[in-house]
């Protein structure tokens, strides 16, 4: 059995996944060994300081994958993705020199999450690039097929990082991306294992987008204590930070994301300025470095319930993919050919 969908048929990949676009995680070791695997590597650009440090480690990545998967995805659109989260700032990157930067060293497949991907998917149309955007409603999902996605990566209130503010769960928000987009669409958020990804497909997913569960791989360079965390966590070891801010994130609940909804619960309130130093991203990059998993906040979705083990990047894609086609294979038993009872019964009208 091989699980064929529309994000396997664009890409060339083996298994229906994509590695979520992690700042500091998404790396060159992580994105390759993923790729090698048989699914999308996402290398994210805003974890290199500059266009230049990106075009050394999208080099550095190609370097890492091996002749075969080259091979396999030969006509395509190439053998990994460069995320670029669109953030609102007083000083943003350099997000058009990335993009060019990306696309100069050959890159064909972009992942944009965040605020107006217009512009990113503009210049990466230009060149003929597959764009992947992942929103957080149907409503911007559907903004984003106007403005040239191939494919929307649609994030469930389970996810990691930035869920958005109309807390819709995964299992509502599919199907009504399945009922509303023209182009395919991948989930994201709540997705750790095989049942997950058949259930995805069920709703009509092309496949997944996996955050989390990449992060606790052998390949992932993140402290072998993070890794740890996240194996001992279960489905309540997460928090909202910035819900008053209305620009809520899911975090690892630790000492700092406990004192930042404390801050922001206290009568009148916080402003970002009040929780800005615990919240800074050097200090949720030494997390990563230094394995103190109260240095800062780290992102971390709730299916750090469903992570009992470090594998390599190669052995959890061929167990999520066997586990998947265990799920579908037993779906098509639940259906029988047979007239039902129901259906036999005379009508009383």
């Amino acid at each position: 059995m091989v699980l064929v969908t529309a994000l396997t048929e664009a890409l060339g990949l083996r298994v229906p996944l994509v590695q979520g676009g992690m700042q500091w995680v998404g790396t060159p070791a992580l994105a390759a060994a993923v790729t090698n695997a048989g699914a999308l590597g996402v290398l994210t650009a805003l974890t290199q300081p500059t266009p230049d440090a990106l075009r050394q480690a999208i080099r550095e990545t190609r370097a890492l994958i091996s002749d075969d998967i080259k091979a396999e995805r030969k006509g395509k659109y190439g053998e990994i993705a460069v995320n670029l989260t669109l953030l609102p700032s007083i000083n943003p990157p350099d997000y058009e020199g990335f993009t060019r930067a990306a696309i100069e060293e050959g890159c064909r497949i972009f992942e944009t999450a965040g605020y107006n991907p217009g512009p990113i998917i503009k210049i990466a149309k230009q060149h003929n690039c597959y764009v992947i955007h992942k929103c957080t409603s149907v409503r911007h999902a559907k903004s984003a097929e106007k403005l040239g996605a191939d494919m929307l990566s649609i994030d469930g209130f389970e996810c990691a990082g930035h869920p958005g503010e109309d807390d819709i769960g995964g299992l509502v928000l599919m199907a009504r991306a399945a009922e509303e987009l023209k182009v395919p669409f991948i989930a994201s958020g709540g997705i750790a294992n095989g049942q997950g990804l058949a259930s995805a497909l069920a709703l009509g997913a092309a496949g997944a987008n996996m955050g989390t569960r990449f992060m606790c791989t052998k390949e992932a360079e993140v402290h072998d204590n993070v890794k740890k965390a996240m194996v001992d966590a279960d489905e309540r070891n997460t928090t909202h930070i910035f819900r008053t801010l209305r620009n809520t994130a899911r975090v690892y609940k630790n000492k700092v994301a406990v004192e930042v909804v404390r801050l922001e619960n206290r009568p009148g309130g916080a402003k970002f300025e009040d929780v800005r130093e615990l919240v800074s991203g050097a200090r949720g990059k030494k997390v990563y470095e230094t394995g103190d998993i109260d240095a800062g906040v780290w992102s971390a979705g709730i299916t750090v319930g469903l992570i009992h083990d470090i594998p390599t990047c190669k052995e959890l894609v061929a167990q999520m993919e066997a586990d998947a086609e265990k799920h579908i294979s037993r779906l098509a038993t639940l259906v029988s050919h047979k007239q039902s009872n129901t259906q036999a019964r005379p009508s009383k009208l």
